[in-house]
């Protein structure tokens, strides 16, 4: 158990250690600054402006930005539905592979323009390598860009003196895509290439099964390229239906600690830089800290659940290995677990429907508490950020104080915008179960029954409803009805948070800094960092304590 421990500390030295100064180039990045690598992309930045045109080059309103976020992922999710529906047609497919149904494809373009990443089927059975290559992978840059640029409209809109403007979408979406998506990509696929990770534009090849002496098929492609963005941009989508468990995707200890780290590294990096764009370093530490807090806290608990069981008093020896990878362990199994809950990710190196019930319920709520443990990229922050503009409205409302942040008040249209970020993955959440578990045809879509059952559903819709896309198994997720309405879901639940933070950060820019005074509250003390966990805690936990409940808490009991 040490051990274990001792490994995980260690990840998060390296995480930590890797962090600072990636948050420090992200600051250059987005505030115009040179760096190493200006004078290399930055003909290229250009051209794209140029090409671009009129829309490139001016300073966008609220209304103009949320317009270009909303016109650019329309595109994508037309383009993505095409090019699945049609891929028989397109070059690259050396499987023969036919276009797959309208209602797949709407439900996987929605899912990785959205940075969702839910897969309803096995990749290297469903899409060839163009459409894996060339539609989901660059989905995996641009969903991750898109969540990013809006991040950095709303520091804008805390930096900002009286304008209305919030940047320029894309030149948002170019900069995060040339100088930070697309060289890190580069670094982790050559490391994963040099690991094992399978990178080819060949397709199956035909060998010799050692166990049976069976001719078997082993299905290749441009893997270790979408695996570097699916961990960097918090997607999670998988060229294989194993998804990281599987060898050709995740060979060894060292591709796996290489992959965890990516998962959490940008989201990290900007708590940094957001710390250096706002000139208060201390107010990034106090996101840094409450993040790492639980993330730590709920790997521990997910660590002891698996390897004592649901009692917490077995003998040693007696771990619970199922559905784990045996090059992989306890350890680094419950560590990726939380990692990609409270990441937004969604890949998964071992099969969460076999951890045991505490093991699979924090991983749950990790995802309920609406991704905002360290998140996703981009939408992790701002979603943080809309939880502490809500504990400072409370405990403005507590001590008679008016509530700021970083110099601006915080008024009621400003709480109206918190109030969308966070309660709308929250309702769509149960909204989802809900009408999931009154269809008719709801227990011919899983393998199980009792509590369990419903906690793959329950997770199913967390997952859906959150961005995230990793899911228990046992729930048939291609079916046209899941299809759907997992589609509308995962919609929603991107972009009414998102507009709602445009119009935030908009409405935030538009007032005057105030200086900070005696009755200024301190956001960046002991007090201010128990009171946000409280608030945290208190929204999950009265939100979803009486579904858990029914799944993953009564499965616990019956277990025992």
């Amino acid at each position: 158990m040490s051990a274990i421990f001792i490994q995980q500390a260690i990840f998060f030295i390296v995480l930590i250690g890797l962090a600072i100064p990636l948050g420090f180039y992200i600051h250059k990045v987005m505030t115009g600054q040179k760096t190493i690598l200006t004078r290399i992309i930055n003909p290229l930045e250009e051209k794209i402006y140029r090409f671009l045109g009129t829309p490139a080059q001016k300073e966008m309103n609220a209304k103009q930005y949320t317009f270009s976020v909303l016109f650019f992922s329309v595109f994508s999710l037309i383009l993505l539905i095409a090019m699945m529906m049609g891929q028989q047609f397109l070059p690259l497919n050396p499987e023969k592979l036919p276009g797959t149904s309208f209602s797949l494809a709407f439900n996987t373009a929605a899912s990785f323009v959205t940075n969702t990443n839910w897969q309803a089927y096995a990749g290297e059975n469903t899409l060839s390598i163009f459409t894996q290559a060339f539609g989901l992978t660059v989905q995996n840059f641009v969903s991750a860009a898109v969540g990013i640029a809006v991040l950095f409209v709303l520091l804008r809109g805390f930096t900002n003196r009286t304008t209305k403007y919030i940047g320029n979408f894309w030149q948002d979406l170019t900069k995060i895509t040339l100088y930070i998506l697309l060289p890190l990509s580069f670094i982790v696929s050559l490391i994963l290439i040099s690991q094992g990770v399978v990178q080819t534009f060949a397709g199956s090849i035909e060998t010799t099964s050692l166990e049976l002496g069976e001719k078997i098929f082993l299905p290749l492609g441009t893997v270790a390229s979408q695996v570097a963005i699916k961990q960097l941009g918090t997607n999670g989508g998988g060229f294989y239906g194993g998804n990281s468990t599987y060898p050709f995707e995740n060979p060894n200890l060292i591709s796996n600690f290489v992959e965890n780290i990516s998962i959490l590294l940008i989201p990290a990096a900007l708590i940094v830089a957001f710390g250096l764009f706002v000139k208060d370093w201390k107010q990034g530490r106090t996101i840094m800290i409450v993040s790492l807090g639980f993330l730590i806290a709920t790997m521990i608990g997910v660590t002891l659940s698996e390897y004592y069981g649901p009692e917490f008093n077995h003998v040693l020896g007696q771990m619970n290995l199922e559905g784990k990878e045996t090059r992989f362990g306890i350890g680094w199994s419950s560590l990726w677990a939380v990692s990609t809950t409270a990441a937004s990710n969604g890949s998964i190196n071992a099969m969460l429907d076999s951890f045991m019930p505490l093991g699979g319920l924090i991983p749950m709520f990790l995802m309920q508490l609406g991704e905002i443990i360290f998140g996703g990229t981009g939408s992790g922050l701002y979603g943080m950020i809309a939880f502490i503009l809500l504990a400072i409205f409370i405990a403005g409302l507590l001590v008679g104080r008016t509530p700021e942040y970083l110099g601006k008040k915080i008024e009621p249209f400003d709480m109206k915008m918190v109030c969308l970020v966070i309660l709308t993955p929250l309702l769509l959440t149960l909204l989802g179960t809900m009408l999931f578990i009154l269809n008719p045809q709801a227990m011919s879509w899983l393998t199980n029954t009792g509590p369990h059952a419903f906690s793959e559903v329950l997770y199913g819709f967390s997952s859906l409803a959150n961005n995230n896309g990793s899911a228990f198994a046992g729930l048939t997720a291609d079916t046209t009805f899941l299809n759907i309405l997992g589609g509308m879901i995962m919609i929603l639940s991107r972009f009414i948070p998102m507009f709602a933070i445009i119009y935030l950060a908009s409405n935030l820019g538009k007032k005057k800094i105030v200086a900070t005074g005696s009755g200024t509250l301190s956001t960046t003390n002991a007090t201010f960092v128990t009171m946000l966990i409280i608030v945290i805690l208190v929204i999950g936990a009265l939100s979803f304590l009486p579904a858990m409940a029914l799944g993953p808490i009564a499965e616990h009991f019956i277990t025992k």
